[in-house]
């Protein structure tokens, strides 16, 4: 699946034009299939797409299994007779560049559990029929609708703030709940059907048009999830089921403190005994969505940045051994080969190295980081391996514009002599003004050595910091930016055809 060149662009759903606040998987999404075939592109990568939690982060969501509801369309609600067309067009005025996720949270969630609720009267006997099987194939999802339900009645307390009986999952307080609220169960997983329901539309119309899917796994789950919340014995926590450590990494070019994401550390061991089962279902799920799977933060499965829990910041972590070769081992076995790409990016052990190369994994390189002083020569593109992923940048990073226009203390920690400097260099080395350094750095990705190029939309849009996706180790703002219907002209489709063609990543 790696071994022909070809060419994508990086784009999450909510960030699709929409009527309603924020894309979805839906008509947005097909058309954006459509658009992807026409520029002459092969993939789509998109970034987690579980229910959001905290800080409305894709990387932090509230189950590793579930889809996220506020992505599910609701113009397709309505062509399933799940919703009368006339409770759209009272739907409030959006942002078309921003999602509002305090504004859209009360009235996706109304019209969604208003479908939910008329399921069973308006829902096509081949839909309900879909639904059985879903419900019955998917053992997560039990546990999914309770604990949602449940955050929802204690006001969107996370689990481990619910009374003692709950957070321990006391038989008898469990079985009260599910017979107290066996209507918002119910609605939540009708609600995670219908997602599935959308998404394998998606992924027909993908397949027609020739796109496969790039999904992103997180490597951690997070804290207030029901993946914790359901199988505390997986996760370092004590008896009051608090962590010992928390994950996060230490001081690198994003945050002088490290970053402190908060998540639980695995028990592996634990997870060794059980021949790696919840790790497998995790791994059988996301490829039932996705063609192809990016595995975040890879170097935790050679080591994990271990942080006190209850402390401040991350600078005064340790590194923590991860289960290395016997995961994927054990994966292969289970699963055979699979279509992943190692997220290897920062401070790289020679043991991350090994792991990725004994199992013939992409990793990844980012061009934003090629053009420091002193770079190694396996940093120049013209050295990059076939077997890798080239990005200009990634949800992590300024878009291509807003990097070569930064300035000092503005998401970055360079002064304005290093960032000069740094620019002369990439300029020289792309023969390039300056003047259209997205479409520049664009055509040097796609000409790289390295098999596959994925492009940031904003890139392909010529966008600048506005345009941004994420600010790693902030909490405001992030995951919000959205696409103007209007923003992909054809003369832009035309070139970035063009390029995918003249690098060989696309038939004319």
């Amino acid at each position: 699946m790696f071994k022909q060149r070809q060419s994508g662009i990086l784009l999450h759903p909510s960030s699709l034009p929409s009527p309603y606040g924020i894309g979805s998987i839906g008509q947005p999404a097909r058309a954006f299939v459509k658009d992807l075939a026409g520029m002459g592109q092969s993939l789509w990568q998109m970034l987690p797409l579980g229910p959001t939690g905290y800080a409305d982060s894709p990387y932090a969501p509230l189950s590793s299994f579930a889809g996220n509801p506020l992505l599910i369309d609701l113009d397709d609600l309505v062509a399933d007779g799940l919703l009368d067309v006339s409770v759209l067009a009272t739907y409030p005025a959006t942002d078309p560049q921003r999602v509002n996720y305090e504004q859209i949270l009360p009235v996706h969630r109304l019209l969604l559990d208003q479908a939910a609720a008329g399921f069973d009267m308006r829902a096509s006997q081949s839909l309900k029929a879909a639904y059985r099987r879903f419900a019955e194939t998917r053992p997560w999802l039990e546990d999914y609708a309770i604990y949602a339900a449940l955050k929802h009645r204690y006001g969107l307390q996370p689990w481990y703030e619910w009374p003692e009986a709950l957070r321990k999952r006391d038989a008898r307080a469990l079985a009260q709940v599910k017979s107290e609220c066996t209507r918002e169960i119910q609605a939540i997983a009708i609600q995670q059907f219908l997602f599935h329901h959308q998404w394998q539309k998606l992924r027909r119309t993908c397949e027609d048009m020739g796109i496969r899917l790039v999904g992103d796994l997180p490597f951690f789950v997070a804290r207030d999830s029901a993946d914790a919340w359901a199988n505390p014995e997986l996760f370092r926590l004590d008896d009051a089921l608090l962590p010992t450590e928390v994950a996060g990494v230490p001081p690198d070019y994003f945050s002088a403190d490290g970053q402190l994401w908060g998540n639980p550390l695995y028990d592996w061991p634990c997870h060794r005994e059980s021949g790696y089962a919840w790790w497998i279902d995790r791994l059988v799920a996301i490829f039932d969505q996705f063609d192809i799977v990016r595995i975040d933060h890879f170097r935790g499965f050679e080591a994990c940045w271990a942080v006190p829990f209850g402390s401040p910041h991350a600078r005064e972590g340790r590194w923590e051994p991860g289960p290395g070769h016997d995961f994927f081992q054990a994966i292969r076995e289970q699963l055979g080969r699979l279509p992943i790409i190692a997220e290897d990016l920062g401070t790289i052990t020679e043991g991350v190295h090994r792991l990725r190369d004994d199992f013939a994994l992409p990793g990844m390189r980012v061009l934003h980081f090629c053009f420091g002083e002193n770079q190694p020569d396996n940093l120049k593109p013209e050295n990059f391996p076939e077997n890798c992923i080239v990005y200009t940048g990634t949800h992590d990073n300024d878009t291509t514009r807003g990097w070569f226009h930064a300035q000092p203390g503005v998401n970055t920690a360079s002064t304005q002599a290093q960032l000069d400097a740094e620019r002369e260099r990439m300029k020289a080395y792309l023969r390039s003004d300056g003047d259209e350094i997205e479409w520049d750095l664009m055509g040097l990705a796609l000409n790289t050595p390295c098999n596959t190029a994925i492009i940031p939309m904003q890139d392909v849009l010529g966008l600048g910091s506005e345009a941004r996706m994420n600010v790693p180790g902030t909490t405001v703002e992030n995951w919000r930016w959205r696409m103007l219907r209007s923003a992909l002209s054809d003369s832009t489709r035309g070139r970035i055809r063009d390029l995918s063609v003249n690098s060989g990543r696309s038939a004319p």
